[in-house]
């Protein structure tokens, strides 16, 4: 049981410390700052979970730029200017309207997310594919029933690049589920739920547009174990990571001209003024020896002429002379 001071102490005690005799304690203070917090606005995703999802969608952006690039025939550049977390009621506030959302499922194993395409990323696309330059109209106007026939197999595409981009976090098989123009009449989740938003910015020429990947932590829950850094650079190193996808996948829509040589031969210049129709040019090339096949001007692959279901065709040999495998 603690002591109690008698009256005669408390006096001497209150005087030692008037006359300054006994130094008053300071009051403790903690070196931990303070941090605020929103309860409203709770932040679901961890500085892991957002450090990966910034690294993946840096490769996004490289992939869709280079698709986008080869697509369209023309420079585009697409960059990530963005990784937060908002409600998804401050994400349908900012933005324009009309603007065209397109929701997609994103796996069997997770729920819905929205890819948002703003009008001066998707008219400019709209205009090139037309044959025109790539502008963006003076006035923003609605979509007509060609031009989002048009943007759903642009937003088809978008989303195939988006897979390769996870594939290291989580195999995703995106599906368009629901396409609208009007923000406030999206109801995909409840308001106050928090999403993580990315944002990409565009440029297509002299436009510059935004693109917004929004994807609800209810969607990305079943799988928010495997978004961290060690998850995606262990996956990565173990697949390649997606430059050769991406390598590859660049390739397969960039066309090559192939030319088959018949064969040479040399004539005399009077006698090339001198040809008529119906005169034969005798060839160097034997009917038993391979050809050579051209491509892009340059000798790749010995081929053998023939025929095939009724078509001039050729078959690729090997360097011996064999069959290709």
């Amino acid at each position: 049981m603690k002591d109690v001071l008698s009256q005669n102490e408390i006096d001497s005690l209150i005087h030692a410390l008037s006359t300054g005799e006994i130094a008053e304690e300071e009051p403790q203070t903690s070196d931990t700052p303070v941090k605020v917090y929103d309860f409203r606005r709770p932040n679901k995703f961890s500085k892991d979970q957002m450090r990966t999802l910034q690294i993946v969608h840096e490769n996004f952006a490289r992939i869709l730029s280079n698709f986008l690039t080869a697509y369209l025939r023309t420079p585009v550049q697409v960059t990530l200017a963005s990784v937060s977390q908002v409600t998804f009621e401050e994400f349908i506030f900012s933005l324009p309207t009309p603007t065209l959302m397109s929701i997609f499922k994103a796996a069997d194993n997770m729920g819905s997310a929205m890819l948002e395409t703003n009008p001066q990323f998707v008219f400019p696309i709209i205009d090139l594919l037309f044959g025109g330059e790539g502008k963006t109209p003076k006035q923003i106007r609605e979509l007509t029933e060609i031009e989002l026939t048009v943007m759903r197999r642009i937003v088809n595409k978008i989303l195939e690049n988006l897979r390769y981009a996870w594939e290291d976090i989580n195999e995703l098989s995106p599906q368009i589920e629901n396409m609208d123009t009007n923000p406030q009449f999206n109801q995909m989740i409840a308001s106050n739920e928090t999403v993580a938003l990315l944002t990409l910015s565009t440029k297509i020429r002299d436009s510059e547009g935004l693109i917004n990947v929004c994807f609800p932590f209810i969607t990305l829950e079943p799988v928010i174990a495997n978004l961290t850094a060690q998850h995606w650079f262990s996956n990565s190193q173990n697949s390649g990571g997606v430059h050769s996808r991406l390598l590859e996948t660049g390739l397969e829509d960039v066309d090559v001209e192939l030319t088959a040589v018949l064969g040479s031969s040399t004539v005399q210049m009077e006698d090339f003024l001198q040809f008529e129709e119906g005169d034969v040019i005798l060839l160097d090339q034997r009917v038993d020896c391979p050809m050579t096949l051209l491509v892009e001007e340059k000798p790749m692959f010995k081929i053998q002429a023939g025929v095939s279901k009724g078509r001039r065709a050729v078959q690729f040999l090997n360097a011996e002379g064999g069959e290709a495998e």
